[in-house]
């Protein structure tokens, strides 16, 4: 069978790449033409038509000012499916492009599969009008959008989540504390874990608060989860004077090991509660009041961390914009440091939080999906 998929950043490309392994396991004459990255050219064992890092466009401006690149890339997946006509099309997240295609391939009589829906729960609600044209199968990493798309009037398919998979079999490597510490360098102190993201402009705006209400624990080291894409002098720039040590590739022993993570919002937050760490979520952005009003009157939801979306209750603290300041992550952080109520509270969240995951392999589970809608 011939597929095409289309992933448009790191992330996709990863999970991508292991939905490609389980195709192959199950159906072992799988051809691929792909838009993605080095991890599906693995599994792939060609060259991405396109890869995703020349795809990398974020914001109205960017994409306005890159608007005939962007055009191109369209007409290169539209004429991928002319000339290989793919017996299925595979789209992971990035909606504004994928959509596009989908459309496409659904005129054309291709079946649509994508695998992990955008987060038209967020904002953007009206792409569900084109997903319900022009997708044919949507199978979900997060337990709760089945239901949303139910009430929408579309039949969307939980398939388990990635992270529990990956969490779970790096926790199977980590060291005992002591190795830890010595294998870095680190003194014989009890952690707090930063991580602050790994786009610059987060980078700037979150991690100065983060080592200053850590700092203020002297009895604890503040040690940072370096993200790959960052350079050392950013991270030298942003500290200044502070000496912070930077542990790259060990974010998952790194907050495994920490007494507390304080984390950037997004999908290390949800790493961070499989991994059993008590945490607050920080997301500064420009501190504006402003700026918060107006994107909490875009977001449909209650909450905007991942552990709180997938049970529905506050889990975790969420420190947003104006509300994240060096007093209210300290203020979380110091009610989290020791055995207090609010910390066992935190963990019997992530309990809850687990069970409502699931352990499903999703990868394995919509590729067996996938295989038998043909």
């Amino acid at each position: 069978m011939k597929y095409f998929l289309i992933a448009g950043e790191a992330s996709g490309d990863l999970h991508a790449s292991h939905l490609m392994a389980s195709l192959k396991q199950l159906d072992p004459q799988a051809e691929f033409r792909f838009l993605g990255g080095d991890l599906m050219t693995d599994q792939a064992g060609t060259q991405p038509i396109i890869h995703y890092r020349d795809m990398a466009y974020m914001g109205f401006a960017d994409v306005v000012k890159h608007l005939g690149k962007i055009l191109g890339f369209l007409g290169t997946a539209r004429r991928t499916i002319d000339e290989w006509q793919p017996e299925a099309l595979i789209l992971v997240d990035y909606p504004s492009f994928n959509l596009k295609v989908a459309k496409y391939a659904h005129n054309l009589g291709i079946p649509v599969h994508y695998f992990i829906s955008p987060k038209v729960w967020v904002w953007k609600e009206w792409r569900v009008k084109d997903i319900r044209r022009y997708v044919d199968h949507m199978y979900c990493i997060l337990p709760f959008e089945p239901d949303w798309y139910r009430e929408r009037d579309y039949t969307a398919i939980y398939v388990g989540n990635p992270t529990v998979q990956e969490v779970a079999q790096a926790s199977a490597s980590f060291p005992d504390f002591a190795h830890f510490i010595e294998q870095n360098g680190l003194p014989d102190r009890p952690v707090i874990a930063l991580v602050p993201g790994s786009r610059v402009r987060e980078i700037r705006d979150n991690l100065p608060l983060m080592v200053e209400a850590a700092m203020r624990h002297p009895e604890y080291q503040a040690v940072i989860a370096g993200a790959p894409s960052i350079t050392d002098d950013l991270y030298r720039d942003v500290l200044g004077t502070k000496a912070v040590p930077v542990l790259r590739d060990k974010t998952y022993p790194l907050v495994h090991h920490a007494r507390v993570a304080l984390v950037t919002s997004g999908t290390a937050t949800l790493e961070t509660a499989l991994l059993g760490t008590p945490q607050v979520a920080c997301y500064r952005f420009n501190g504006s009041k402003w700026s918060y009003n107006f994107y909490r009157r875009l977001l449909t939801g209650k909450y905007v961390t991942l552990p709180n979306l997938i049970t529905d209750e506050p889990v975790i603290p969420e420190l947003l914009m104006h509300l994240c300041t060096v007093d209210s992550i300290d203020d979380h952080l110091t009610r989290l440091l020791g055995d207090t109520p609010e910390r066992a509270a935190m963990l019997e969240g992530y309990h809850r939080l687990a069970d409502r995951l699931g352990t499903n392999v999703c990868t394995a589970t919509a590729a067996r999906l996938i295989v038998k809608a043909r």
